[in-house]
């Protein structure tokens, strides 16, 4: 998380400075998709070279996803934005739950393959990266990066100028950092239902392992429907409303959760879908939302915010669920905690004005939004 940090908003700023975000993402995702596959090397006595891939292998994707989603702006019309945005969401879901559809047939049958068990867990490790730098090329050939006028400097001495101005300029722009607490604070109680689960499911709920892969697979595959759906409701309704209603949903299935029976997998799948369904499109929408908010030509400045946003920051809830749990002993509690995440950023959102905002970026207002 450190070098996340630090890296996204110096190759954010050097994007924008020189107008490579195409070579700059090729890097970020080769590097983190080399690093990925390198996993395949790894034993017992690697462990420090398996931490050293680890923290590659997840400042490249901070890096990546900051690059990536700084071309949202620029290949979409504002009243189209949520639409690209979710179905972005949903073809990297599809990606997501085929190749973990694909790794748990190699791991569940690798005697079959006359594979012992670590070599599978080495092959599905390299398959993601092998799978991350195939998928690479579909951006690299078809996005096209946005001339700018070169100013003498190189990218790295450029980035941290650039940097230093963009926090200047972010100060400019209240409204749009006030949609960035308000992400903040909701996006991590998404991440920490999300990481904590599991961990709920097998402690709390007696659940086996099978039935958490499977609630796993449900997720990845609603969240197909989720980022589509709720993409065409915030074509009526506007994308803050949606998310609006998305928070509520969740306050919603972390009270479910709370009062979840243990020994239940039936109950647990239908929550595990209504998390699939409403995950994909508070994503796809939240991003969209931001993309409006974003002044032109700063679009991976800003993004990088975002993305630290998001994981800068994704300690704060499991530091919550775990200290409810420290101090009560039980898993409901530290699930029912998380609720608090939701009602605030609700909150928050509520009282950012997004039309004055969008305005305030110099952004043309969508119809809806």
């Amino acid at each position: 998380i450190v070098v996340a940090v630090v890296l996204m908003p110096i190759v954010g700023a050097a994007a924008d400075r020189t107008g490579r975000k195409k070579p700059l993402l090729a890097a970020a995702a080769y590097t983190g998709a080399a690093a990925t596959a390198g996993m395949f090397f790894l034993d017992g006595h690697r462990y420090l070279l398996g931490a050293f891939l680890l923290i590659v292998a997840n400042a490249s994707i901070s890096v990546s996803m900051v690059l990536y989603n700084a071309y949202l702006p620029q290949i979409s019309e504002p009243e189209e934005r949520d639409a690209v945005s979710s179905r972005g969401w949903a073809f990297g879901y599809t990606s997501g739950a085929l190749v973990l559809v694909l790794n748990l047939i190699l791991y569940t049958g690798h005697d079959s393959f006359g594979l012992a068990e670590s070599d599978a867990v080495r092959i599905c490790l390299a398959s993601a990266g092998v799978w991350w730098g195939a998928f690479t090329l579909v951006p690299l050939r078809r996005l096209r990066d946005r001339r700018v006028r070169p100013d003498g400097e190189g990218a790295v001495g450029s980035g941290w100028k650039q940097l230093r101005a963009t926090l200047r300029d972010m100060r400019r722009h209240p409204l749009t950092l006030s949609f960035l607490l308000a992400y903040l604070v909701y996006n991590d109680g998404i991440q920490t239902v999300i990481s904590q689960a599991s961990l709920y499911g097998s402690e709390e709920l007696g659940l086996d392992q099978t039935t958490l892969i499977v609630a796993v697979l449900l997720v990845q595959i609603l969240a197909v429907a989720g980022a589509l759906g709720m993409g065409r409701l915030a074509r009526t309704y506007g994308a803050k409303r949606t998310i609006l209603g998305s928070l509520i949903v969740w306050t919603l299935i972390l009270l479910s959760a709370y009062l979840l029976p243990a020994d239940a997998p039936v109950f647990f799948f239908v929550l595990a879908a209504a998390i699939g369904l409403v995950l994909g499109g508070s994503q796809a929408l939240s991003r969209s939302l931001f993309s409006h908010l974003v002044p032109r030509g700063k679009e991976a400045e800003y993004f990088s915010a975002y993305e630290m946003s998001d994981r800068g920051l994704s300690w704060l809830g499991p530091l919550v669920f775990g200290l409810a749990y420290q101090l009560t002993g039980s898993y409901r509690d530290a699930i029912i905690s998380l609720v608090a995440f939701f009602a605030l950023g609700a909150v928050l959102l509520a009282r950012v004005p997004v039309r004055r905002a969008v305005e305030a970026a110099g952004n043309p207002v969508p119809e809806r939004i």
